[in-house]
């Protein structure tokens, strides 16, 4: 694991929800249609499992994408995603709503995204992070940058990254107890 400031590890200690936008962070990004013109999308099977990990240690999740399709829906319900925004340009919004929701503050949220459109979102939250092959204005502004790609691994590589720091700190918490 790299070596995180104390800053960062501060940052990942208060997060309770984790927000990711879809397209290009759970997915490679690319558009996949048929001959008779369904869409396809491919997930990689370990960012599912860092979603089930971060819902057992008891975070929340949530899909907050601008696009609007039922594979979406399919996924998130299938990993249990409770909360799930589709065809939203405003993120920052939604965000704000789920904080509200879940009586969290904006530093209590990460959010992971790989484009322009998560620019607002990734600013306004405790901890962004994002996938290595984000646009460079994304990458410029986030506090991590997974190893992974998008729809590689990203999502689980953050998510095994929050729970080792939360659980660091829990260790020592209770050492010092």
């Amino acid at each position: 694991m790299r070596e995180l400031t104390d800053n960062v590890k501060r940052k990942i200690r208060r997060i309770r929800l984790v927000a990711m936008d879809v397209d290009g962070v759970l997915t490679d990004g690319g558009m996949y249609y048929s001959e008779s013109g369904d869409e396809m999308k491919k997930f990689h099977s370990q960012d599912g499992m860092g979603i089930k990990l971060l819902q057992s240690a008891g975070i929340i999740t949530s899909f907050v994408t601008s696009e609007q399709t039922n594979l979406v829906q399919r996924r998130g319900n299938r990993l249990q995603v409770h909360e799930i925004y589709q065809g939203t340009f405003e993120k920052k919004n939604v965000l704000s709503e789920l904080c509200t929701k879940y009586n969290l503050s904006m530093e209590d949220v990460a959010f992971i995204g790989d484009d322009i459109n998560d620019l607002d979102a990734l600013k306004y939250v405790g901890f962004s992070v994002a996938p290595s092959n984000a646009v460079l204005a994304v990458r410029e502004i986030v506090d991590f940058i997974c190893e992974c790609n998008g729809g590689a691994g990203a999502v689980r590589e953050m998510s095994d990254l929050i729970l080792h720091v939360q659980r660091t700190q829990l260790v020592h918490e209770n050492l010092s107890s």
